[in-house]
């Protein structure tokens, strides 16, 4: 937990003075569970600045989801990934019936958790959003009280573009949506998400992205 704290101590130094980070209404962000974060996906950077703006003492309350077959694809990045990040990992390719590998996301919930994810599943071209994987109304399905909170970052991808492991100063925005809840219905849960995307993403105009 130490080393955990440590990390995500310089994460914030260098989110403030390196990418002059814009985050607009933080105060939606869930420092208790259960809760579900979900943003869009651009950048290694993304797991990184949206743990960073969650508050020290919580930490071992946020849990990032992501992919088993990248982040614990050796034994290095796998104790990175459990002890630094906190990651939970996610077999991708689906359920089946002696696995679904959404079970460390629920019991992460049960025990009163936030789960971060990314419900493209992999990053995208910078910028462009992807479709929607249905995980996360499984999650919100399972566990209806717990407040979805969709995040819409921008710049992240140019500060660490893909391939690259050179971290570039360049201005980042951070927009915090209003919580969606289930509704009972999974098509129009995945629907009222997207739009709640589509909405962040047009809150502010932005250059062409070059």
């Amino acid at each position: 937990m130490m080393l955990q704290k440590a990390f995500y101590i310089v994460i914030k130094i260098v989110v403030l003075f390196l990418l002059g980070l814009n985050v607009r209404r933080k105060e939606l962000l869930p420092s208790t569970g259960p809760a579900i974060v979900v943003a869009n996906h651009n950048s290694h950077l993304d797991t990184m600045v949206l743990m960073a703006l969650m508050p020290l003492s919580r930490l071992q309350d946020i849990k990032p989801v992501a992919a088993a077959d990248y982040f614990f694809s050796s034994p290095l990045k796998a104790w990175l990934s459990k002890n630094i990040l906190g990651i939970i990992p996610v077999e991708r390719g689906g359920a089946n019936k002696s696995n679904d590998p959404l079970q460390g996301c629920y019991d992460a919930l049960s025990q009163g958790k936030v789960l971060v994810l990314f419900p493209e599943g992999s990053r995208g071209e910078p910028e462009l959003m992807t479709d929607l994987k249905k995980g996360v109304s499984y999650l919100a399905e399972r566990f209806p009280d717990a407040p979805t909170v969709p995040v819409f970052t921008h710049g992240l991808g140019k500060a660490l573009p893909k391939g690259s492991f050179l971290l570039v100063p360049f201005f980042c925005d951070i927009f915090v949506g209003e919580p969606i809840t289930w509704t009972g219905d999974r098509t129009q849960f995945m629907t009222t998400l997207k739009d709640r995307f589509n909405e962040l993403s047009s809150e502010k105009n932005f250059a062409p992205w070059e």
